[in-house]
């Protein structure tokens, strides 16, 4: 598979950021989007919380975008491969936070993402937009897929239905959409040679492009738009992947001229072992207050997101603020006025209740919709033959969370029939699971390791078993504990339970790797697949998240 120079160009950058160096109080500049602009303090103000603590949400949401709507924040994510993509988290206070929905609820750009004669990973969702548009009471999703078009998807709510509302030919890369005052909607976009494109009123075509700014050499790449206007000033915020983060400022209008200002630059970030926070959004809250919303690289677990203040020069240009030199551990919690309801929890139990999964759960590709189903418990029938789980439709992933937790399924598996395989993955581009095999009508528990994929995502490795045991029939229970603080040895380790109360260790414990490149961090995920023919089932009453 052939990658675009950018993609060689932010390997080598994340390589340069080892050995982050404290970083200094730099200038930072952005806005929330259709907010007013920096000034006094709007309404009563509200007396701020205890402390919050970095990372704000330990589990994998990177390119963050992030909005304001009355008195709720959403943001959005990448998804590469996973299915429904783009998710949107919600919050009311900008600390805790919940999935709301997907924006792009089927990969519907190519057979590859069905895993049909081809495999879509490290492809589909990356950096993309999320705006709200006043004048129709609209969200809009906007992404490029595969380097060669946009989608645009809109709702009247982040739950959903999204329909897809258009294809653009223009491959906006890394987009930032903004809505500006008089409803007209522009798009940031590109890898370096930074474009701007407005769009026409009802959203659906371009009806412009222009190059606005080059970057130096000096700077290296800078891409991950964001976009906004702040009391008549447009500003592009940008990242250089993966340690620093930029700013292009026009008073002419959108198209420009831009100046530009270094934001950040290998900062330390709040994670031990982990990277600079950068490539995020800007955000005003309804007393004037004004935050910066960034992931911190943290393989194994993924990127995470982090959160800090910002205030405003006397110019106009803002300023994150930092704890001794570092992106704080801690913060004041936003002053905002008390939360509607409790965001429901990332962590916890889901026993598959009513007939829709939650929204934390997302398939790895497109899942075949014949062969599952939700009636208060979760029905995964084999839908691919196949002695790779890397080809296996229908594998349902959850992320992990930082920095450690242990996922604990409960499963029946008394429909399983000859050659299949069921159980609990950590999935990525190496992976290992525990599960059950059912051959010549017996069923082993075994733990299998060494599942593996290349830098072109071709399987080089289907696993090897390093243990195994025998079950009595009926239910088992199934655990596999994370440990994804950045650095070594991060072990998962797995076992398993014939009452859901005494557990018994299987295999030796598997180190997650930590390779960037997959972008996407290691997933809890729950599969079934047939190695000789399908037809057989399994059934899964109980997930359980949980830390120590």
């Amino acid at each position: 598979m052939s990658w675009p120079d950018h993609f060689w160009d932010r390997r080598r950058a994340l390589t340069a950021a080892t050995g982050l160096v404290t970083g200094t109080l730099l200038p930072l500049a952005g806005a929330s989007r259709g907010v007013a602009a920096p000034g006094p303090a709007q309404g009563p103000a509200v007396p701020a919380a205890a402390d919050f603590t970095n990372p704000v949400v330990w589990q994998d949401f990177a390119d963050i975008d992030i909005i304001r709507v009355g008195a709720t924040y959403y943001a959005s994510a990448s998804t590469m491969h996973y299915s429904p993509g783009a998710p949107v988290l919600r919050s009311y206070d900008l600390v805790n936070w919940e999935i709301a929905g997907h924006a792009v609820p089927t990969l519907d750009f190519g057979a590859k993402y069905d895993l049909n004669g081809g495999r879509g990973y490290v492809r589909g969702i990356w950096a993309s937009s999320l705006a709200h548009r006043p004048s129709n009471g609209t969200f809009y999703w906007l992404g490029q897929i595969d380097f060669a078009r946009t989608y645009v998807y809109t709702a009247t709510a982040v739950e959903g239905p999204w329909n897809r509302l258009t294809t653009i030919n223009t491959p906006y890369y890394d987009a930032g959409l903004l809505v500006d005052n008089d409803d007209t909607m522009y798009v940031a976009y590109g890898n370096s040679t930074i474009s701007v494109a407005q769009l026409s009123p009802d959203g659906r075509t371009q009806v412009r492009t222009q190059q606005v700014f080059t970057t130096p050499p000096s700077v290296g790449t800078l891409e991950g738009s964001r976009f906004y206007r702040i009391n008549g000033q447009y500003y592009i915020f940008l990242t250089r992947p993966a340690n620093g983060q930029y700013i292009l400022k026009s008073s002419s209008g959108p198209f420009g001229p831009y100046t530009m200002r270094q934001v950040l630059l290998d900062l330390r970030g709040p994670i031990p072992g982990g990277g600079v926070p950068h490539q995020g959004g800007l955000v005003q809250t309804q007393s004037g207050a004004w935050y910066y919303l960034a992931f911190v690289d943290a393989y194994p677990g993924g990127r995470v997101p982090a959160l800090a203040p910002v205030t405003w020069t006397s110019d106009g240009w803002p300023v994150v603020q930092l704890v001794n030199g570092a992106w704080g551990a801690s913060y004041p919690a936003p002053a905002v006025p008390a939360p509607p309801r409790p965001t429901t929890p990332m962590t916890g139990v889901d026993t598959f209740d009513g007939t829709a999964l939650k929204p934390k759960w997302e398939w790895n590709h497109n899942p075949d919709n014949t062969k599952w189903s939700v009636n208060n418990g979760l029905t995964l029938r084999t839908a691919t033959v196949t002695g790779d789980l890397y080809w296996a439709r229908n594998t349902l992933t959850h992320r992990i969370q930082g920095p450690t937790s242990t996922a604990t399924v409960q499963l029946d598996p008394s429909a399983m029939r000859d050659g299949d395989r069921a159980g609990l993955a950590l999935l990525r581009d190496s992976s290992a699971w525990i599960g059950l095999k059912r051959d010549g009508g017996a069923t082993r528990l075994v733990m299998v390791d060494g599942l593996t994929m290349d830098g072109s995502w071709n399987t080089t490795g289907t696993g090897v078993e390093r243990a195994s045991a025998s079950v009595p029939g009926g239910r088992v229970w199934l655990r596999v504990n994370a440990d994804i603080r950045p650095g070594s040895p991060r072990p998962g380790t797995f076992s398993y339970s014939t009452d859901g109360i005494r557990f018994t260790r299987l295999g030796p414990a598997f180190s997650m790797g930590n390779d960037w490149r997959f972008f996407m961090g290691y997933r809890f995920a729950l599969f079934n697949y047939a190695t000789r023919a399908l037809g057989g089932s399994v059934r899964v009453t109980r997930f359980e998240l949980t830390t120590p």
